[in-house]
């Protein structure tokens, strides 16, 4: 079986091919030659790609296999997320692999700014000793306006405390109670622009975000404020803000991103001389590059198994998932495969009952997982977390969770409970057991279980009769397939049974089709480890 195919676009660090490992094929094109690019696609399961390959409609139609685009950096720019997402496409980026050097990146800029830094190097490198045309201001004592108190915004402000500062902060997503934990008044834009004597912005670019700080908010600035943007072009108005620098109402600004980029020779912040300007060097740090490609190349390996990946920017659950919730997800996926092997049927409703201190949690990601798993040995096309969605509206099945912070049986319990067309329910839970959390069968439509989830299983709903293990046991010992472990349990009625096999090696089509008819079984299914 070939492998897949992992395609370079641009230039990666070594570790980053590394993390890869050897169950893909390595290929490289250049991303930004388009004629390169699109018949390099052809044969691509994943894309590895920086901010120079364009991965548009066009790109995403040479490319019928691709599964996943990992763009190694925090920006999604030249992806078009949403033909991606419609093609069932995983996105990925790395979105912690450059805070440590963006929030350094703002600290060099305001400090380049505070003691004059570039031009007093400008001056020397040609000779001039002019000590007192570059006085300077300190920092300690300042009272600093961070706007955009996440990841990159708490890190900027710890080291901006360090210099016995006092931090207040603009985030309208932000907690009180949370920015009290952290130490940080919180406070309205127009306080914070008011009171700092130094501004660094630290926001995503958004239709909300875009020009939020332009000429008016400008006009309210303390007098001699220095202004840093290491997030992103844009959230400042650059024309007010060049005009702000020129007429001296503010002390200067360190701009390192720009509305167009690269920067061209008529914008308004070159040329300005209290404003220090730098190329998009915030993640430019040889540890953020090597974080940014061995996490992508990370999540690729994931997507490429099927596994979840934490860094996807398309699926469509709500919020972060938690450390909690993530060790169940392959759970429930197994549960959804063994919902289908027992009902012979796709479900058109299937609720996600959780139970226990699992409940606490935001769990919407296990209804993702139940698709996969429903829909998993049924359809040809792969399932993914992005596509799942899309494929249950397909196929009307109807989604939906509840919760319970009853503990029943086990600490924590995740139920699948399927409707069928004809009116019939069907029922299957597992849990996690021990501080290994062993994937465990625990029900099977009401009736008891206490079987290992993990490995191939065979799934057999049989009329209830003696002889039928010793059927299943004959055939299976005839073709060469070891019983690991085996556990039946007849139905509340007592007329049908569910077996649940754990096998070293799953039946072919033809050896299901002889067991099927040897034990008349209303439904069968293999389930792959």
């Amino acid at each position: 079986m070939s492998l897949p195919v992992v395609l370079i676009a641009e230039e990666l660090a070594p570790s980053a091919i590394e993390e890869l490992g050897d169950q893909v094929e390595v290929r490289h094109v250049d991303g930004a030659d388009r004629a390169a690019l699109l018949p390099a696609l052809a044969d691509a399961d994943a894309v590895l790609i920086r901010s120079s390959t364009r991965m548009d409609a066009e790109a995403l139609a040479a490319a019928p296999k691709l599964k996943v685009i990992a763009r190694a950096g925090v920006g999604l720019d030249n992806v078009d997320v949403p033909a991606s997402t419609s093609r069932g496409v995983l996105v990925v980026n790395a979105p912690q692999s450059n805070i440590v050097s963006a929030a350094e990146q703002a600290v060099a800029l305001l400090f380049a700014v505070a003691r004059r830094t570039a031009d007093a190097n400008a001056s020397l490198q040609q000779g001039l000793w002019k000590r007192s045309a570059y006085t300077g201001v300190e920092i300690a004592e300042k009272t600093v306006g961070v706007v955009g108190f996440g990841r990159i915004g708490q890190l900027f402000a710890a080291r901006m405390a360090a210099f016995d500062t006092t931090i207040i902060a603009y985030d309208p997503y932000l907690q009180p109670a949370r920015a009290a934990a952290l130490g940080v008044q919180l406070v309205d834009l127009p306080t914070l622009l008011a009171q700092s004597d130094i501004i660094s912005i630290h926001l995503p670019r958004t239709k909300e975000t875009l020009g939020l700080i332009g000429a008016e908010e400008l006009r309210t600035v303390k007098p001699g404020v220095i202004i840093v943007n290491a997030a992103r072009g844009g959230l400042i108005d650059e024309q007010a803000l060049a005009d702000a620098a020129r007429e001296g109402r503010i002390g200067g600004a360190g701009i390192d991103v720009f509305v167009t980029e690269p920067a061209t020779a008529d914008n308004p912040l070159l040329g300005i001389r209290n404003v220090v300007v730098t190329p998009h060097l915030g993640a430019s740090t040889q540890e953020a590059q090597d974080k940014a490609g061995t996490a992508v190349a990370r999540s690729v390996r994931l997507a490429l198994r099927g596994d979840f990946v934490p860094d996807a920017v398309n699926v469509a659950a709500a919020g972060p998932v938690s450390d909690e919730v993530r060790p169940w997800i392959g759970l429930v996926s197994r549960l959804g495969r063994i919902l289908t092997g027992v009902a012979g049927a796709l479900p058109s409703e299937v609720t996600v009952e959780v139970r226990g201190d699992l409940a606490t949690q935001d769990i919407s990601i296990l209804e993702l997982a139940a698709v996969r798993g429903v829909f998993g040995d049924i359809i040809d096309e792969a399932v993914t977390f992005v596509n799942a969605p899309t494929l249950a509206q397909e196929n009307g099945l109807a989604l939906s969770s509840t919760k319970t912070e009853e503990i029943g049986d086990y600490r924590s319990t995740v139920t699948l409970r399927a409707a069928m067309p004809g009116g019939e329910q069907r029922t299957v839970s597992g849990t996690l057991s021990g501080a290994q959390q062993v994937e465990k069968l625990v029900e099977i439509n009401g009736r008891h279980f206490d079987l290992r989830a993990a490995g191939n299983l065979l799934v057999v709903a049989y009329p209830d009769r003696p002889g039928v293990m010793g059927s299943v046991g004959s055939l299976l010992g005839d073709a060469g397939i070891n019983i690991e472990a085996a556990q039946i349990s007849q139905e509340m009625a007592g007329h049908a049974s569910i077996m649940v096999l754990r096998l070293d090696a799953l039946p072919g089509a033809d050896l299901l089709a002889d067991l099927s008819g040897a034990v008349s079984a209303s439904a069968i299914r293999g389930i792959p480890r």
